[in-house]
């Protein structure tokens, strides 16, 4: 699997808030980020089922 980037745009205290959690996760903010990431894909999954990739309309 390829490891792919993503920039977003978060203001200043969110982003204070988010290094704060993840230092008492004992992670980076990157690592707290997918944490987060695959919580939400777990809860969409789990409500929705499973997520099928496979085709280059999945991409959006």
């Amino acid at each position: 699997m390829a490891i792919k980037s993503l920039s977003i745009r978060i203001d200043e205290e969110m982003l204070d808030k988010l290094h704060y959690v993840a230092d008492y996760e004992a992670r980076s903010a990157n690592g707290q980020i997918l944490v987060l990431i695959r919580e939400c894909i777990e809860q969409f999954e789990e409500k929705h089922g499973k997520i099928e990739l496979g085709g280059s309309s999945d991409k959006k």
